[in-house]
């Protein structure tokens, strides 16, 4: 089955209705968000009050984010995630049915934030959802602009550098220097964090094999 997903931006509309678009979507992923983490939640026993605090946030915050009243950022995402010792893809939307085809064209596709800091970068979801062990987002991220902090999940990832320049530092092991082209993989486990280099945006391309059972937190 072969599907080409809705840019919630689309061609022709008048910028009023473009914004009420994206309004809309930026609302369902919230809910979707939100449900996602309450259901694992409660799948594992968990009270609203301890994932806040293993996940180091506060209680309501978390409780904003189950009703879908906010988004949180990736960052954010991921530590709830490693709370409940779950892959974060499994939080995340599904961008297809696992049998599907997806097209995405240019600037299609969910985006949440990197990280809670106003005018963070953002995330372009390119494969997500419980289905799929295969997590793959696409960032783009000026000089100076926020790309979270330690971040840390299950399985192998890759970061392949499109544009621009990064330097990803792996803790206890070290910092490398990406220049466009360049790529480095490692175990997602090892606590890294990225940093734009240089005066150009940065193009990263994000791929997390999970593995099929989540590391406990």
């Amino acid at each position: 089955m072969h599907s080409e997903a809705p840019d919630p931006v689309t061609t022709g509309l008048n910028p009023d209705a473009a914004a009420d678009l994206q309004h809309n979507a930026n609302a369902d992923l919230s809910i979707a968000v939100g449900a996602a983490i309450r259901r694992a939640r409660e799948a594992g026993g968990l009270s609203m009050r301890a994932l806040a605090r293993l996940a180091e946030i506060s209680q309501p915050f978390l409780s904003q984010v189950e009703r879908g009243a906010t988004s949180p950022s990736l960052f954010t995402l991921y530590r709830i995630a490693h709370a409940l010792g779950i892959a974060p893809s499994e939080l995340m939307p599904a961008t297809s049915n696992s049998r599907e085809i997806l097209v995405l064209r240019t600037g299609e596709g969910r985006r949440m934030p990197v990280s809670d800091v106003p005018g963070a970068a953002d995330g372009r979801l390119l494969s997500a959802g419980a289905e799929t062990r295969l997590e793959v987002v696409e960032y783009r991220a000026k000089p100076g602009q926020d790309l979270g902090g330690w971040f840390e999940s299950n399985g192998e990832m890759t970061v392949y550098l499109a544009d621009g320049a990064l330097e990803i530092t792996l803790e206890g092991h070290g910092a490398w220097e990406l220049a466009a082209g360049d790529s480095i993989s490692h175990p997602s486990d090892i606590r890294h964090r990225w940093r734009v280099l240089g005066d150009a945006e940065a193009c990263i391309l994000l791929s997390v094999a999970h593995s099929p059972e989540a590391a406990a937190p």
